[in-house]
């Protein structure tokens, strides 16, 4: 086990610090100039940009599949002989945890009927636009964004486990710019920016989360939607997520998220029961043949002389979000894959949590939709709805037997998912700025979980958090050339091992 000398990452540790804090200090006490700078930044990547992130995003899901199936996927992760150090639920449910967990529960029922009453080119309402919506929320939960995790995740695991380097993104550039220029100021500019981006990004969804857990009590009880209350939910998740990071990634990350996954299974197993169970089940598989069918498509659509505002306002949205989470996700899930192959790895990344996401979506979409085509909401009610992600959900199972119960169920799964997600950044910023060290100390650790509920808070009370996200889509935008860069290092390092693995196996044999 790798462990840094005492001392070490401390120039990130600062730096990383003082620019997180003073962008803070930028959007709390100036909020108007902050949001009129990050809207002029995504506004201006989303659209001149707006091809670009289509051409790469997927071509990097081309690349994993070219890793998953090809002869470098029996390449271990690790020794030749390492077995992986956590058994396959477990793996599962931390990855899927740390990937996903609090935008499932908050986009579950109001995305589906976005893209059901506003779907892109065709008229909105109707039964083709309840495929649609299906299709489109298949392609920006499925593969796509987990191929971004899988490569950050790839680079930092093989560089790592297998050749030795530091638990550092940084380390993947060493078969292009050498080692030297990585231990230097490179190097360091590389760990500061992917710092900052993990910061912005986890903060940002505490802040979300929050609104929805507020949403949700608001909506079954008394309690009132406010500041306050989000403020004390924050300081509650924090409480809880500080005590998980210290306990360390075995005891805390990893109960916790094993119990999440069962938590959610169930929610979603309860949600089909009580819910219309024909259209649901033809929905995901009418779902799953237009996403497969319609990948290659979709993932390269951009209209040349067209309206693209659909696009760039849901597809490039998202491919910028997902980018934004890279670093963070890709990195904790290099953490928990020593042992594996690479076929392993990806397969496991790629296809389980998309298969999940797919139900998932396909059970609570259809209890939003399936309401919306009997008419049960007008279509203002609906238009609020999908402007009220934060209570969209709970609107949507109080019309169904048992909603109350599975709306709690849902509140506390909110709450689960945001300890474990919030756990895993401080956790993963601890590492990256102990200079790669897989065991960062409880003080780092404890620094980033209080660093990162503050700026939730702060982003609260200011209302920037809207500016926040916005923000964290455009300074993603470089992370495109850092995930070109990993795959080309990765291909390079793999060519040549390629050779001598095939040889180290013939003489085995």
């Amino acid at each position: 086990m790798k462990t840094s000398k005492s001392g070490k990452g401390n120039a990130v540790f600062a730096v990383s610090l003082l620019v997180t804090l003073l962008t803070a200090a930028w959007a709390i006490c100036s909020s108007s100039s902050f949001m009129n700078f990050a809207s002029a930044l995504y506004g201006f990547l989303s659209k001149d940009m707006g091809g670009l992130y289509l051409l790469l995003i997927g071509g990097f899901v081309l690349f994993c599949l070219f890793l998953a199936f090809s002869r470098y996927g029996n390449i271990k992760l690790g020794a030749d002989d390492e077995e992986p150090e956590y058994g396959a639920v477990s793996w599962f449910a931390m990855l899927f945890c740390a990937g996903m967990g609090v935008g499932l529960v908050f986009w579950s029922v109001s995305e589906p009927l976005a893209h059901f009453l506003s779907p892109d080119g065709i008229e909105g309402g109707t039964g083709e636009a309840a495929d649609f919506a299906m299709q489109a929320t298949f392609m920006h939960w499925g593969i796509h964004p987990w191929t971004i995790y899988a490569i950050c995740g790839l680079a930092i695991a093989y560089f790592s486990y297998r050749k030795g380097e530091k638990n550092l993104l940084s380390c993947s550039f060493i078969p292009i710019i050498g080692r030297e220029r990585v231990r230097g100021w490179m190097g360091k500019t590389i760990d500061i920016y992917v710092v900052f981006l993990t910061v912005m990004g986890v903060s940002s969804s505490l802040g979300l989360g929050a609104l929805q857990i507020n949403g949700g009590l608001s909506y079954l009880s008394d309690v009132e939607y406010s500041l306050r209350v989000q403020i004390a939910i924050i300081v509650a998740v924090t409480i809880a997520f500080t005590i998980s990071s210290v306990s360390g990634v075995d005891k805390g990350i990893k109960m916790l998220s094993n119990g999440n996954l069962l938590l959610a299974v169930f929610l979603a197993a309860a949600a089909f029961l009580i819910g219309p169970r024909v259209e649901i089940v033809n929905s995901f598989v009418s779902g799953v043949g237009s996403y497969l069918s319609g990948i290659l498509e979709e993932s390269f659509k951009f209209h040349l002389y067209g309206d693209n505002s659909w696009i760039i306002n849901w597809r490039v949205f998202y491919w910028a979000w997902w980018i934004s989470w890279g670093p963070f996700t890709g990195s904790f899930i290099a953490r928990i894959s020593r042992g594996r192959t690479i076929r392993q790895f990806m397969i496991g990344v790629l296809l389980v949590p998309t298969v999940f996401s797919c139900i998932w979506f396909a059970i609570f979409g259809n209890l939003g939709i399936s309401l919306a085509i009997k008419r049960v909401f007008s279509l203002d009610a609906l238009s609020e709805m999908v402007a009220t992600p934060e209570t969209a959900l709970f609107t949507i199972l109080n019309e169904y037997p048992a909603g109350a119960v599975l709306s709690v169920i849902a509140v506390v799964l909110l709450f689960t998912f945001l300890i474990t997600s919030a756990d895993s950044g401080s956790f993963v910023l601890g590492m990256f700025t102990s200079d790669g060290d897989e065991n960062p100390s409880t003080k780092r650790k404890v620094t980033w979980c209080v660093v990162i509920s503050l700026l939730a808070v702060g982003f609260l009370v200011t209302g920037g958090l809207s500016s926040v996200q916005t923000i964290s889509l455009g300074i993603a935008f470089p992370f495109l050339f850092i995930m070109l860069v990993c795959c080309w290092s990765l291909l390079k390092c793999l060519r040549k091992e390629g050779k001598t693995y095939r040889n180290r196996v013939e003489r085995k044999l």
